[in-house]
C-alpha cells in the first residue's frame, strides 16, 4: 500500500527535498504552504501522516496539530529550525508523534516516517498474530492497534501506543528511559529524556481523563513500570 504524506513547510526548498526522499521511498506527497492551507489539504486529502513545520508565520504548525487534533489520531512529525526543547516538549505534548530539527538528513526523516507508519498501520494479515494485552482494566490489541480503558477508547499517538504496549508486554519489569525509547522507536535513533517524560506525561493524562491515575509509576532514580491500570475509587 502506498502511503500518503502531507508536507507542510513554508519554505520551497525543504518541501522539495522531503518530495523527493519520500517519492524515492514510493510515498505519495500532497504538500501545503501554511498552516491554513495544511488544514484544507488534509481534510481533502485524507494522509497516513503530516510532517508539519513549527515556525509558519500567522498559523503555525503547533496551531494546525491543535486543530487536526479535534478529529483525528493522524500521526504528525513536526520540523523545526531551532533546537529548542521547550518546542519539542510542547510538540509532543499537544500531540506529535516525533521531532526532527532543521537541518536534517533526509535519510533520517524517512526512517522516522517509516517508523511511524509501521506502528500505526494495520497488521491483519500477518500469519503471526499478537494476541491482545491487558492489564486491570487497560486493554491493548496491537493486532488491530487499538487500546482501551475500561470499555473507553483511548485516542494514542503512535509513539504512545509503542511504549505502552512494551509496558503491557512486561508489565513486572521497571523500563530505563533508554528502554523505553528503544521499544517505542525500534530504530537507532536518539531522543532526550525530557521527550520520553513528555510521552510518559501525555499517556498519564489521557488515561487520567478516563478515570484512571495509576497507569504509569515512577520508580525514582531507575525508571517507569507499568501500575495497576485500574479506575480511581
Amino acid at each position: 500500500m502506498t502511503h500518503r504524506i502531507l508536507i507542510v513547510d513554508d519554505d520551497l526548498h525543504i518541501r522539495e527535498v522531503i518530495r523527493v526522499a519520500l517519492r524515492k521511498a514510493g510515498m505519495t506527497v500532497f504538500e501545503a504552504r501554511d498552516g491554513k492551507e495544511a488544514l484544507t489539504r488534509f481534510a481533502a486529502d485524507r494522509p497516513d501522516l503530516i510532517i508539519l513545520d513549527i515556525g509558519m508565520p500567522e498559523f503555525d504548525g503547533l496551531d494546525v496539530c491543535r486543530e487536526v487534533r479535534k478529529s483525528s489520531d493522524v500521526p504528525i512529525l513536526f520540523l523545526s529550525a531551532r533546537d529548542d526543547e521547550i518546542d519539542r516538549v510542547l510538540g509532543l505534548e499537544i500531540g506529535g508523534d516525533d521531532y526532527v530539527t532543521k537541518p536534517f538528513s533526509p535519510r533520517e526523516l524517512v526512517a522516522r516516517v517509516n517508523v511511524i507508519l509501521r506502528r500505526t498501520s494495520l497488521r491483519g494479515s500477518d500469519p503471526k498474530a499478537i494476541a491482545a494485552l491487558s492489564q486491570g482494566e487497560l486493554l491493548v490489541d496491537p493486532e488491530q492497534h487499538v487500546a482501551a480503558f475500561a470499555g473507553t477508547p483511548l485516542r494514542l499517538t503512535a509513539i504512545e501506543f509503542g511504549i505502552l504496549r512494551a509496558f503491557l508486554t512486561r508489565p513486572s519489569v521497571v523500563f530505563s528511559r533508554e528502554q523505553i525509547m528503544n521499544a517505542a522507536y525500534q530504530l537507532n535513533i536518539q531522543v532526550s529524556d525530557r521527550t520520553i517524560d513528555s510521552h510518559i506525561r501525555n499517556i498519564r493524562a489521557k488515561l487520567a481523563a478516563v478515570n484512571c491515575d495509576n497507569v504509569i509509576e515512577t520508580i525514582h532514580g531507575v525508571g517507569f513500570k507499568l501500575g495497576r491500570c485500574e479506575p480511581q475509587a
